[in-house]
């Protein structure tokens, strides 16, 4: 076991944690926005925005890799642009394992942060209004706050969501040992190669830090809550 153990390639692990919190970073902040922006529009266009952020939600992922490798390919306009001027190459970079996480876990967040802001009693918001309190200011003081556990649920699903992806993942950034080789890639890699104690050993490690994760937020969103318990 020792053994087994020295001989592993850390890299897909730290990778993948890496890609896992800045992608949640970036859904977090974007699906909330969207969220926000979404409950002000009329019924027509909400539902017209929220099937089309939805989208990658139902897609298969590969689909979605697809489409961002067309975006990005650097033989299409908008990649090249990105070399041209500013340097940045997204096809087979950490860059794209983060964009494609990104894409894949924002509609979790989105949704949650949707359904969390739906949940809000409207009199805290009138009494914020009330108090002389600005709309920013009623957003982070009192919409925030009363929404914090379905926000906090949609950022660790966004976030488990980020590091168990593959399919986006492995058509846009590829499979580069070290550098774009996720830990879901992994095991992709590893079964096709044969090496199954490999692969098993990578979806234990998966498995683990998913039950962590959701353990964790179980504990901290159950804090102060009272349930009722089926007798």
């Amino acid at each position: 076991m020792v053994e087994f153990l020295s001989e592993i390639n850390w890299s897909p692990l730290w990778i993948s944690l890496k890609t896992g919190v800045a992608a949640t970073i970036f859904a977090f902040f974007l699906g909330v926005f969207c969220a926000r922006k979404i409950m002000k529009l009329k019924p027509g266009a909400r539902a017209v925005l929220d099937g089309i952020l939805t989208m990658p939600l139902v897609l298969p992922p590969t689909v979605a890799g697809f489409c961002l490798l067309l975006l990005f390919s650097l033989k299409r306009p908008f990649g090249s642009f990105l070399l041209d001027n500013f340097d940045i190459k997204v096809v087979q970079t950490w860059t794209g394992c983060v964009i494609a996480a990104s894409v894949i876990a924002f509609p979790l967040m989105y949704r949650n942060a949707r359904a969390a802001f739906e949940q809000v009693d409207v009199n805290l918001i009138y009494a914020g209004r009330t108090l002389g309190m600005s709309e920013s200011r009623i957003f982070w003081k009192v919409i925030m706050p009363a929404a914090g556990p379905g926000i906090a649920s949609g950022t660790v699903l966004a976030f488990a969501r980020a590091i168990g992806e593959y399919g986006a993942t492995s058509m846009l950034a590829g499979n580069i040992l070290g550098k774009t080789r996720t830990v879901s890639v992994a095991i992709a890699s590893e079964t096709a190669a044969g090496n199954y104690d490999m692969a098993g050993f990578w979806v234990i490690v998966i498995i683990l830090i998913s039950f962590l994760v959701v353990a964790a937020i179980n504990i901290v969103s159950g804090r102060g809550m009272q349930t009722r318990r089926w007798i």
